[in-house]
């Protein structure tokens, strides 16, 4: 199974302690990108989420925000009396530069931030807490990978399909369309009523031909295309190795279509070229 690179998850989790909450959103990149977002008394955190990111998937710009809600109702409150010293002596410094200073509010002080404090909370049982939700939100964001990358196959699939169709039908049409070349020559030189040399005449249609034959880009394309499947088959990390296939089928739809010597060869070139682009822009999301 192939998997897709963008996906979103979110897990939530309430304790005695607050709330945590993690948002992870995937989106498509050259490589493995994380970007995370921690509350200062988690970044003990980053090493771990970073390898269990770097463990689980290969590819792909992965944001990731943890946030904590701490719960005080029900819990003594304290003052932390050096914050609340040191604000105080800030505000009196600020106070003599002041002529009329207005009086300090006890209720401003409690509302700094940090001056008014619940009983402390067990830092290690929340960072344990918080890798254990971050191992459900990683697994519900492969989840989401899995299933838009089976999509994304099916899709692919579909127009391999569609490719297989123009190659055999190409391929069927050739023989007939070198034949009406060959003739629509035949009949220009007799309408010139031109003497010609039949030896000359059927080198040129030799030549003709040659420029013209396209068996080895139809064969291409069909290696290339079984190829595809095989690779979508086997699944993994293989964003990259698809990518290279949709250049190499465009290349070989690129000479069909310059070696295109009938209005049929000419559609046939632009509908593999359509069908190509489209599977290239879903092999973009691929891992």
């Amino acid at each position: 199974m192939v998997h897709s690179m963008t996906a979103f998850a979110r897990c939530e989790r309430a304790g005695a302690q607050g709330t945590l909450s993690w948002e992870l959103r995937s989106v498509n990149h050259r490589y493995l990108e994380p970007h995370l977002r921690l509350p200062d008394a988690f970044r003990d955190l980053e090493g771990p989420v970073r390898e269990a990111l770097r463990q689980g998937l290969s590819r792909g710009k992965v944001e990731c925000t943890l946030r904590y809600t701490e719960e005080t109702s029900g819990r003594p409150l304290q003052v932390d009396r050096e914050r609340a010293a040191q604000l105080i002596a800030a505000a009196q410094t600020v106070a003599g530069l002041i002529q009329q200073p207005a009086p300090l509010n006890p209720l401003e002080v409690l509302a700094w931030p940090g001056v008014l404090v619940a009983d402390a909370s067990d830092p290690q049982a929340l960072n344990s807490a918080a890798t254990e939700l971050f191992a459900q939100a990683l697994g519900e964001l492969k989840s989401g990978r899995d299933r838009e990358g089976a999509e994304l196959a099916r899709l692919i699939n579909d127009r391999l399909d569609a490719m297989s169709d123009e190659v055999a039908t190409l391929r069927t049409l050739v023989p007939h369309m070198l034949a009406t070349q060959r003739q629509k020559i035949l009949d220009r030189f007799a309408d010139l009523q031109a003497e010609l040399d039949p030896q000359r005449l059927e080198q040129e249609l030799v030549l003709l031909a040659q420029k013209s034959d396209v068996a080895e880009e139809l064969d291409r394309l069909s290696t290339h295309v079984t190829e595809v499947r095989r690779v979508l088959k086997a699944g993994g990390a293989a964003g990259r190795r698809l990518d290279f296939l949709m250049q190499e089928l465009n290349r070989e739809a690129n000479t069909l279509g310059s070696k295109a010597f009938d209005p049929r060869s000419t559609q046939a070139a632009v509908n593999l070229k359509v069908l190509i682009e489209q599977m290239r822009e879903q092999v973009q999301n691929i891992e």
